[in-house]
């Protein structure tokens, strides 16, 4: 069987009992799980990638959910303007995330930007938790719990999905 076939079926049922758990627990992300899931398979799909998915992710989560507590904490909205004040934030926060690509374990520039992305999207989606109450929340409301737990589950459904593709395409190989 080729590896492609092999991944086709790991992922396909992975990813079938990943989307039953989210929506089962009902807090955690699925999308965000799937974010993490690409991540991995584009960094290499190894336990690099795994490594690289869930430091760099957990980094990107840290650094927009800090740029939202900024943004909403700082009272320079009134002064400048919300865009104006926001779109200065953004700007120096990517900044910051992209020269902390000189730390080996958060080099990768995409997988913190697919992080910080996903802790946005998010945020912007769901309006009652952006304010500062929820962000800084100890619950699942907070970007800086439920984003980071649901990339990681699914970085490590992604390294499950690799490894059960593996063992198929071994298992299958005439030998």
């Amino acid at each position: 069987m080729s590896k492609i076939t092999a991944l086709a079926i790991s992922v396909s049922i992975l990813g079938g009992i990943a989307t039953w758990l989210f929506l089962s627990v009902g807090t955690i992300l699925i999308w965000a799980a799937f974010v993490a899931w690409a991540c991995f398979y584009f960094s290499g799909g190894d336990e690099a990638a795994l490594k690289s998915t869930i430091a760099s992710n957990i980094f990107g989560v840290i650094v927009a959910s800090t740029t939202a507590v900024v943004i909403l904490a700082v009272p320079m909205a009134d002064q400048i303007g919300a865009n104006i004040w926001a779109s200065l934030v953004v700007t120096a926060s990517i900044a910051i995330y992209i020269l902390a690509a000189n730390i080996a374990i958060i080099s990768s520039i995409p997988g913190t930007t697919l992080g910080y992305a996903a802790t946005f999207a998010y945020l912007l989606q769901t309006p009652d938790r952006l304010s500062l109450q929820a962000v800084l929340s100890l619950s699942l409301e907070s970007s800086y719990l439920v984003v980071p737990l649901s990339m990681v589950i699914g970085a490590l459904f992604a390294y499950a999905s690799a490894k059960a593709a593996e063992v198929i395409s071994v298992q299958t190989q005439p030998g």
